[in-house]
């Protein structure tokens, strides 16, 4: 089972580097990879949440505390996930009706 650290989020020194590393790099190749390492982590949280969900079914949770924090991590992430996705497209459908 997982710890509480593990399900900590990310510090405010570490999106600081990440920061840093973002305006070093090219622009669009530095936003993309950023964007996949994002939807990566959000994929192992929904991993480690389905495990927790499996779990508690079968009655092998040891935590359920644990367990249902897990879960509510995926809820979470994903339903970021979802809203950054929509604020990029409504920006993309908003740059094509841009004349130029």
């Amino acid at each position: 089972m997982s710890s509480i650290g593990e399900i900590s989020g990310t510090s405010t020194a570490e999106l600081l580097k990440q920061k840093e590393k973002l305006s070093q790099g090219a622009g669009g190749e530095a936003f993309a990879q950023h964007l996949k390492s994002a939807l990566n982590e959000v994929n192992e949280i929904q991993q480690k949440s389905e495990v927790a969900v499996a779990d508690i079914a079968t009655g092998q949770v040891k935590d359920l505390h644990q367990a249902a924090l897990a879960i509510g991590k995926a809820e979470t992430s994903m339903q970021l996930m979802l809203e950054i996705r929509n604020k990029a497209l409504s920006a993309y459908k908003e740059l094509g009706r841009t004349q130029l």
